[in-house]
């Protein structure tokens, strides 16, 4: 614990880190305030139906991820995840599309026009969903919230304008913090919305238990460590990886002729249990919306009562899907995502190899075979901390308070929080060593 207080002082003794630290924190206050300024033209005290729509279902989902944004009719009411679909879908198509492809290995300048693209597809995905949200309203609220009149032309096009303009600007603070402060910071966006309802889960939970007597402290104490437990294995799933050993030829000069030493210079080849991070479930995610937005398109029995099972994400058979799509889905994140075949040529350019294994098709044939050995444990790992919420709401907890269990809230919370704290300790050791490590000495540079 001494370690830890010391290593916290001097992160504020080095100047670029303390910087860094403090115009993340201001920027992700601004988009916090932003997630509490209303749409002009509706009544703010007037939000409490749009309010109960997200005490369950999809729509809890949605408000986590905007930080309450969504049941405010905030300006940040569709918050960054526009431009999580846009990034989403320029990823794909960046595996059918050659002039994606070409960009995607033009280095730095294919870079900059991959997030150029990314950020026009996301005005157009936010134009989209935008006038959904407005009609939203115009089916949730009562008309008198409406101050500009209901359904009036002039409420519609201002309010699209601004969410359009409020994702935009969102995104510029993600892009922000990410050039100039620490940490990933669309990523950061969604941590920081995620945690905002926080409290007020536990808050719920502690009045359910305690106040109301419905199980008493101890219950509640119980309930906190079996989320510290879950907390646990989500860093386990996210930190875990499997090490294949690789070996390089080294050469020594031995007088006039150079000698190959094999097996001088050993490293290792980190394979990840969860390759694809939470990907996965928010591709299934997306996926699970469909069915019920297109069975309540139908005013027949059977569309209602489909609309109905895709609505509950607390339900048995919507889990199951969703727990069946994760497993697919981790599956196919991870072939695009992990280039075994670029591996393998890579290793071989350079000189190394798998002990055991011959360079080239062998080598990526062997790496193919472990990704996939350890991705189905992962994809299965991935697919029970999803669906972890449903099994905790079936003990009476509540549904608010469940969510923080599982599911793509806390993978997002786990990996940004490891991300931040590599990128702050990597600044530790190269500018402050002796303050993280005291029994460690400076090298000198030998002539």
């Amino acid at each position: 614990m001494k370690k830890f207080f010391e290593s916290f002082i001097n992160v504020w003794k080095i100047e670029e880190l303390k910087n860094r630290i403090v115009l993340t924190l201001m920027l992700l206050l601004v988009y916090r305030f932003g997630a509490h300024v209303t749409l002009p033209g509706i009544d703010a005290l007037q939000l409490d139906k749009l309010a109960g729509q997200t005490d369950n279902g999809i729509g809890s989902i949605l408000d986590m991820f905007t930080g309450g944004a969504f049941s405010k009719a905030s300006v940040f009411a569709l918050g960054i995840m526009p431009y999580i679909s846009a990034s989403i879908v320029v990823q794909l198509m960046g595996i059918a599309i050659p002039y994606l492809q070409k960009l995607q290995k033009d280095g730095e300048s294919g870079r900059k026009k991959l997030n150029q693209i990314t950020r026009w597809l996301t005005i157009a995905i936010t134009l989209v969903q935008g006038p959904g949200y407005i009609y939203n309203l115009y089916r949730t609220l009562p008309s008198s919230a409406f101050l500009l009149g209901f359904d009036s032309f002039s409420f519609l096009f201002s309010s699209v304008l601004i969410l359009t303009t409020g994702t935009i600007f969102a995104m510029w603070l993600g892009e922000k913090i990410t050039d100039k402060g620490i940490g990933n910071g669309i990523s950061l966006l969604i941590m920081v919305g995620i945690l905002a309802r926080l409290p007020q889960a536990l808050f719920q939970e502690f009045t359910s238990k305690v106040t109301n007597n419905n199980g008493g402290p101890m219950l509640l104490v119980i309930e906190v460590i079996v989320w510290l437990l879950v907390i646990i294995a989500c860093v386990l799933l996210v930190m875990a990886v499997r090490k294949i050993p690789v070996q390089y030829a080294r050469r020594t000069t031995s007088g006039d002729f150079e000698q190959d030493m094999m097996g001088g210079n050993r490293q290792w080849i980190p394979l990840k249990l969860n390759s694809a991070g939470v990907m996965p479930i928010i591709f299934a995610q997306a996926i699970m919306f469909i069915p019920a937005a297109v069975a309540g398109l139908s005013k027949s029995e059977t569309s209602q009562s489909i609309a109905g099972t895709f609505s509950d994400m607390f339900g048995l058979w919507y889990n199951v899907v969703f727990a069946s799509l994760i497993v697919i889905f981790t599956f196919f994140y991870t072939a695009i995502t992990v280039p075994t075949n670029k591996m393998a040529d890579d290793l071989k350019r350079s000189g190394g190899f798998i002990p055991g294994v011959k360079p080239g098709v062998e080598t990526a044939d062997f790496l193919d075979k472990i990704m996939s050995l350890i991705t189905f444990p992962g994809s299965l790992f991935l697919a029970l901390i999803a669906v972890f919420p449903a099994i905790i709401v079936s003990l009476s907890v509540q549904q608010s308070w469940a969510m923080f269990y599982g599911g793509t809230s806390l993978i997002i919370m786990v990996g940004v929080a490891i991300d931040t704290i590599q990128q702050v300790n990597s600044y530790l050791l190269n500018k402050h060593y002796d303050g993280l490590m005291k029994s460690g000495k400076n090298r000198k540079a030998v002539a």
